[in-house]
């Protein structure tokens, strides 16, 4: 079963990549389903939330870790695909020269050529280690799609979108090639086999190893006449050779990826989704409808649920899901090419084959659907299959889960994490809810962990391995001797590590590590894991001489006042002694370890043979990656990526820190154009991008997050980009709202926003590098939000404000939002006072809006930017709205990008570089109410942290985000 790193650590041993998105990372990688590790080169850098409330461990370097698959995403594509290139849609694109600044419809315009340059450059590809790292794929990306792709139809169907054309989600971007590299003994790259055969104009997804390593399996599509896309037909392609093949002969075998694809089922043997042969044509709308729509409660159940979108709407839309979703199994070898139907047809969500390839445990859902919720809620059955197509058992068949509370972790009654254990052949291990699902109620325990044999004799009841008070979080599976079971709980940020024996349930549970989630100064590291003989991957143990402790290696992402040092100790688990035998260079550049290459021998690990895959970066110099091999620590590159913008290479970075005036410490990174100097040059033009957060204490809000020597990263919307335009630039300041105790943070929000926002603006002008009157603000979605109340409650700080896809009445999200999950009818006046709609008559200072036409992120529909609009323009504020056509939450396309660039960029030069103080008459008088509005907050409490971020998985508004507050 397949479930996303954010969530559980349990599925390390599974088919995951490393998004980069935490504070601590330096790329991409992954311990694969096909046993691969799969990295992305550091283009782009996004930094996640400091807690996720479905996430178990936060402040784990581990707690991005995401299904390969999970990369081909609307706003990604394939393994984060999608980036700069030409424009080929029939789009108008206008010069930047052209004055239109008094005309609503503009066409698409282009930005100065000084950021168009830094967009368009060639994106670099993805590194993917083979199981047994002797081998590299350099996995080729092609650059920013044209509108024209985004155009294409798309069914918006029980919370997905799908492309009916391709049978897979829609707008998955893709690989157009893939290079194979031999690692020598010495380390250095062997050079490049090109994977050959392949159709003209291939575009490549879904790539995976085969558990020996031998062979490669990927889909691949063609575009047909029109230029609509084809379907995806699985391919196979021979490492040794780079000889690339179809797997099936019959060239009427398509995938279906509305859900899953494909998985190995051994060396040789693909099991694969595919479109039914005789499903015919989708259904066709009724003219006249069957009847009304109807939704009843007459039982009088309690039901709330946030605001999702793209749900099912009527039967008819039930029909178009089940058409679209069905897939029929088939298995197929790579030995003879034949074909075997496995099972029936039905919406097969997730399969996922023992360590042993003996089972295959399978997952689908089925009707009654709902209206109301998305197909993560529908009824889910989960069974056990022989991988030779022999049904063995239903281990659960789960009912419609619209009821499940909106209080954080909250969850889904029954058998839940269902899973293989890394460390047995075929051995089952899950959790079931002792609360009903709903956290609000107080039980000991909360959770128990079960596991159970794949086929347990008649007599043979699931055994009890753990029992939890908290909500269970993961599992690191070592062997019968070691386990280490997480726990943890959203609202007082608890999480504790256990220490158990699963080959010996006598022994007592020992607590090894109960900490806070937000206290990331405290945070151990996480446990590195080897790959077993299966190709699962476990807690590594290593052996000391003269030493019969039992020790392992745990990654951490060193937090410190001085910025993240990551380090690795080796850990005496019986003792808990550890010894630092590898950091960071914390002077110059920034240092991480990305995995264990040394793990293809069976038995513990010698210390003295360790090898690891690291990157290196620094603020100047780009990641790249190098092997680390111990005695001697000896680190040896194996890329040499160029710089991605050179015209950037001397940008000037620092990562400062100042006080609120309630004395908690904030953090920031200042940064300034290359060759800039304050003191000769004098004040610039400012933009301050951030994204706020909520914590439970001032002295977690105040730590320091990231790294002073960490490689500046701009993405194709980040605000970085504007150094090239010689802004001063104030990226991800903390912004943090507080509640301690039984206080809720946003009780104060208002209050705790506008103070943060002082202290940032205060110190960039002591600084002297920031004008007082040329300070602009900026954020996307939460970070819209911000800027929104910002230059409602504080316009004396701000000239103007740049607000994308954001919320601004929380009056239509009123079942919680962000890491809100107070209704509207328990907090009301909280909902309001933290409305900027509610505030719009307040706002007098230039905001530019923007949003995706398209917005599916659960909070942010586009009418929230219209209405808000509407309630600006009705009190005679400076705004314009821009909404982009085929949009989503995050921007995609070449057209779109570029437009959205231009408009900032104009917006910037018009209301900031421009002398603020002049925008109109009533200027000094905005200042006054400004300064009155302060003071009227009230008196401040409290505290910064993890600013300038937005979470991977849906936040808690829902937000399914592009993740960092650069990436706008």
């Amino acid at each position: 079963m397949k479930m996303t790193m954010v969530i559980r650590i349990h599925k390390l041993s599974r088919p995951f990549s490393l998004l980069p998105l935490s504070l601590s990372s330096t790329s991409l990688f992954s311990i694969s389903h096909s046993h691969s590790l799969t990295l992305r080169t550091p283009r782009r850098r996004f930094h996640s939330t400091p807690l996720s409330t479905s996430s178990f461990m936060a402040s784990s370097r581990f707690r991005n870790l995401v299904h390969l698959n999970a990369i081909v995403s609307e706003n990604g594509g394939a393994g984060g695909g999608g980036s700069n290139g030409s424009v080929s849609s029939s789009s108008a694109v206008a010069s930047t020269e052209d004055d239109e600044d008094s005309v609503l419809g503009v066409g698409y315009r282009l930005p100065p050529a000084e950021i168009r340059d830094i967009v368009d450059a060639p994106p670099l590809p993805i590194l993917s280690f083979s199981p047994y790292r002797d081998k590299i794929l350099f996995l080729k990306r092609r650059s920013l799609p044209p509108l024209s792709e985004l155009a294409k139809p798309e069914e918006k169907l029980a919370g997905i979108r799908i492309d009916g054309q391709c049978n897979c989600r829609s707008r998955i971007s893709f690989y157009t090639g893939i290079g194979i590299h031999q690692l020598m003994p010495d380390d250095s790259l062997g050079p490049e086999l090109e994977v050959h055969g392949l159709p003209d104009g291939a575009k490549i997804n879904f790539v995976t190893w085969s558990p020996d390593g031998r062979h490669l399996a990927f889909t691949v599509r063609i575009d047909e006449e029109g230029g609509s896309s084809g379907k995806l037909r699985v391919w196979v392609a021979d490492v040794e050779t780079g000889k690339a093949r179809p797997l099936f002969q019959n060239t009427d075998i398509y995938v279906n990826a509305v859900f899953n694809n494909f998985v190995w089922v051994n060396d040789s043997t693909l099991l694969v989704c595919t479109i039914p042969s005789s499903r015919g044509d989708p259904p066709k709308k009724p003219l006249v409808p069957r009847g009304p729509k109807v939704q009843s409660n007459e039982q009088k159940n309690i039901i709330q649920a946030r605001t999702y979108q793209d749900l099912l709407k009527d039967t008819y839309d039930e029909d178009l899901f089940d058409y679209y979703a069905t897939s029929l199994l088939v298995l197929g070898s790579l030995e003879d090419g034949t074909v075997k139907e496995f099972g029936p047809p039905a919406v097969y969500t997730s399969l996922d084959p023992s360590p042993d390839h003996k089972y295959i445990l399978i997952s689908t859902i089925h009707r009654p659907y709902s209206f109301i919720v998305p197909c993560g809620r529908f009824p889910n059955r989960v069974d056990v299959w022989t991988t030779d197509g022999k049904f063995v058992r239903e281990l659960c068949d789960l009912p419609l889960a619209e009821d499940i509370p909106i209080a954080f972790n909250s969850v889904r009654k029954g058998m839940r994490s269902i899973n293989w254990r890394a460390d047995k052949p075929s051995t089952l291990y899950w959790v079931e809810t002792q609360d009903g699902g709903d956290a609000r109620i107080e039980v000991s325990p909360r959770d128990i962990v079960y596991t159970q044999s794949a086929e347990p004799l008649e007599s043979e009841q699931p055994e009890i391995l753990h029992k939890l008070d908290l909500r269970y979080g993961g599992i690191y599976w070592c062997d019968d001797s070691l386990a280490l079971v997480y726990e943890s709980w959203y609202k007082t940020r608890k999480i504790r590590t256990w220490v158990i024996s699963p080959g010996s349930l006598e022994d007592n549970p020992r607590l090894l590590f109960d900490r806070s989630s937000e206290d990331v100064y405290s945070d151990p590291g996480s446990p590195m894991q080897r790959r077993t003989p299966l190709g699962t991957y476990v807690i590594a143990k290593l052996k000391k001489e003269n030493y019969d402790g039992t020790y392992v290696l745990l990654n951490g992402s060193g937090a410190t006042p001085e910025g993240n040092i990551p380090f690795i100790d080796l850990f005496d688990i019986n003792t808990g002694s550890k010894e630092r035998i590898w950091k960071s260079d914390k002077e110059t550049y920034y240092e991480s370890v990305l995995a264990l290459m040394s793990d293809q021998k069976e038995g513990d690990l010698n210390i003295d043979e360790l090898k690891f895959l690291t990157s290196k970066e620094s603020k100047t110099e780009n990641t790249q990656y190098y092997i680390l091999r111990w005695p001697g620590k000896t680190a040896s590159q194996i890329t040499n990526f160029p710089h991605p913008y050179p015209q950037l290479a001397s940008l000037q970075k620092e990562m400062i820190r100042y006080e609120r005036k309630d004395g908690v410490q904030l953090t920031a990174t200042l940064y300034l154009p290359p060759n800039y100097d304050p003191a000769k040059d004098g004040p610039l033009p400012c933009l301050i991008w951030s994204y706020p957060g909520e914590f439970k204490s001032k002295d977690a809000a105040g730590q320091v997050r990231g790294s002073p020597n960490e490689f500046a990263s701009i993405g194709p919307t980040s605000a970085l980009l504007w150094l090239a335009r010689r802004f001063a630039i104030l990226a991800g300041p903390t912004i943090p709202i507080i509640g301690e105790g039984n206080e809720e943070a946003n009780d104060r929000y208002v209050e705790q926003l506008v103070a943060s926002a002082e202290a940032a603006v205060q110190e960039v002008i002591k600084r002297g590098v920031a004008h007082p009157d040329k300070i602009a603000v900026g954020g996307h979605s939460y970070g819209a939000f911000m800027t929104a109340n910002l230059l409602a409650h504080a316009p004396h700080l701000f000239c103007c404000g740049i607000a994308r896809s954001g919320a601004y009445n929380r009056t239509l999200t009123p079942f919680g939002f962000q890491n809100e999950d107070r209704t509207l009818w328990e907090a009301t006046s909280t909902y309001v006072e933290m409305s900027p709609f509610i505030s719009a008559n307040k706002i007098k200072k230039p905001i530019l809006l923007i949003h995706g036409e398209e917005d599916n992120n659960p909070g942010t529909l586009p009418m929230q930017s219209d209405r808000f609009f509407n309630a600006l323009k009705g009190h005679g504020a400076l705004c314009r709205l821009v909404v982009l056509p085929f949009e989503s939450h995050g921007y995609s396309s070449r057209e779109s990008i570029m437009h959205v660039l231009w408009e900032t960029d104009r917006w910037l030069e018009k209301y900031c570089s421009s002398n603020a103080s002049d925008l109109g008459q009533d200027g000094d008088k905005n200042k006054e109410e400004g300064n009155a509005a302060a003071d009227s907050a009230g008196k401040v409490v409290a505290g910064s942290g993890g600013g300038g971020t937005e979470s991977s998985s849906p936040d808690n508004d829902g937000f399914y985000s592009i993740q960092r507050s650069f990436l706008w």
